[in-house]
């Protein structure tokens, strides 16, 4: 094992950014239902793991095994809202045209990666009338799919696809159709187009179809952007049951921010809620995957001599000294935390900072082979001024005046506290506010800074206090009396544990 003392960091906190995000991939249950294509929902909290997810899938590279990756950072959203349809309920005006961008997505797939297709004779006159559809609509074999809906764009629909022609307006010729007429049509033209994408993949192979960083522009107060969503969320659904119908393995999966999720409302969210969500969880009873276990394969990466070698927690922290409260150094680590690898992540590399500072100073310093409870408690600072951060990437376009709810905690000054202090402290910083105290904190309680006192509860760890991010059911108990703030903001908070 190599020495601490020369590891500069144990990865990235950004999937974007981690060197060793696919070297250190664990096979969580939500991945293993999209390879299985059981469930095309995964649903997380933000730095839960849902991007390294997606890039494990669009990076595999197999021979019968074939993905295609949505991203947003520049896709223009105002040529997809203009295919809107009219009459028809909100939150189903999308659906059909997400269901022509992954038809279109697979055919992209199709026609540059898949190398055994035509599989067969019977799918060579399907694949040619593919290929010509769409070099002849977007004049490419592989086209720029943030350009689909594209005003400029024609559809070349004639002689490729077999539809009634009188649905389309007079004067519109079946060989040269607006993308702005599309909408009027898109029902005819994805049925069509889907009958001839499932007779030309290979039933031997799997593709799929991902959608990640759709939190982009997320805005909770606009319904277009519900709509939007709710429509993904519904097309993939009907392109996958198609497939399945069809004997083909065609799978689009949508990657989405859990506070996102909770904000959609539409028909059937409940069934397909219980039937096509998996939800990315660690350290909890409906998983066996733990951050402990995630950090481990890290470990093993930048420290192990081999890379077989398995380095484990106890070799790099310190566990024969308890931290306060009779702790492990790993479940004090985890407890300030929201369960998310992002979070242990940060908390190990502020340790791993604070051990080589110590390390520089006093090379005689005991217990200097491994990370020790000083190193932990120096890290605390640091790791609660990032917490505290990145809840705010989160929960600002929710909560804008989440500060002031802060404030009256501020003013708390204690771990701890009681209902009526709350109340009192409340009136007193905010005697006009229109929210009651206990509707502020229902909402402090809904994105984890605070966890109500439960009397037998069945909380996390055998703890009374329940979080929302431990137990996504539990809903908030406004006759509760006594709260507990959340321990990764102690810091950044200046609080007290009393």
């Amino acid at each position: 094992m190599k020495a601490l003392i020369n590891v500069d960091n144990f990865g990235g906190t950004d999937a974007d950014n981690d060197d060793i995000l696919l070297q250190a991939f664990e096979d969580h249950e939500a991945y293993l239902d999209v390879i299985a294509l059981r469930r095309h929902m995964i649903i997380g909290k933000k730095g839960s793991g849902k991007t390294a997810i997606f890039k494990k899938i669009i990076t595999t590279k197999e021979s019968d095994f074939f993905a295609y990756g949505h991203t947003f950072s520049d896709y223009p959203w105002y040529y997809h809202e203009k295919q809107a349809r009219v009459g028809i309920p909100d939150f189903d005006k999308y659906t059909h045209s997400w269901k022509y961008l992954i038809l279109l997505s697979a055919a992209k797939v199709a026609l540059n990666q898949d190398q055994s297709l035509p599989f067969d004779a019977s799918s060579m006159e399907e694949m040619l009338r593919l290929e010509s559809f769409v070099v002849d609509t977007y004049g490419s074999r592989d086209p720029d799919l943030s350009q689909v809906f594209s005003p400029i764009k024609h559809l070349k629909l004639k002689p490729y696809f077999e539809l009634d022609w009188r649905i389309l307006k007079a004067g519109i010729s079946p060989e040269a159709v607006p993308v702005t007429e599309l909408p009027t049509i898109i029902q005819e033209v994805n049925d069509a187009f889907t009958r001839t994408i499932l007779r030309c993949l290979n039933p031997a192979h799997k593709y799929y179809i991902a959608f990640d960083q759709l939190d982009l522009g997320f805005d909770p107060n606009a319904p277009e952007y519900a709509h939007r969503l709710t429509g993904l969320l519904l097309a993939s659904r009907d392109i996958n049951l198609a497939a399945r119908d069809a004997g083909i393995n065609l799978f689009a999966a949508v990657f989405l921010r859990d506070d996102i999720y909770d904000c959609l409302h539409f028909e059937d969210k409940n069934k397909m809620t219980e039937n096509f969500v998996s939800l990315i969880e660690w350290d909890t009873p409906r998983t066996q995957k733990t951050l402990k276990g995630l950090m481990e394969r890290r470990f093993s990466i930048v420290l192990g001599d081999e890379a077989s070698q398995h380095v484990g927690w106890d070799a790099v922290f310190n566990e024969d000294r308890e931290m306060p409260g009779h702790q492990t150094k790993y479940e004090h680590m985890r407890d300030r935390t929201y369960l998310r690898p992002r979070d242990l992540i940060k908390f190990a590399n502020c340790a791993l900072a604070r051990y080589k500072e110590r390390a520089g100073k006093d090379a005689g310093a005991d217990h200097l082979d491994k990370l020790d409870n000083v190193d932990v408690h120096n890290a605390r600072i640091e790791f609660s001024e990032y917490f505290l951060r990145e809840i705010d990437d989160e929960v600002h376009k929710h909560m804008p005046d989440y500060e002031k709810h802060l404030d009256v905690l501020r003013a708390l000054g204690k771990w701890q506290f009681e209902r009526e202090e709350f109340d009192a402290t409340y009136k007193v910083q905010y005697p006009a506010a229109a929210l009651s105290s206990v509707d502020v904190l229902e909402k402090l309680y809904d994105f984890s800074f605070i966890g109500f006192y439960r009397a037998g509860g069945r909380g996390f760890g055998g703890s009374e206090y329940m979080f929302k991010y431990r137990e996504l059911r539990t809903r908030f108990d406004p006759t509760s009396t006594r709260y507990r703030i959340h321990p990764g903001l102690i810091e950044v908070m200046g609080l007290k544990r009393v």
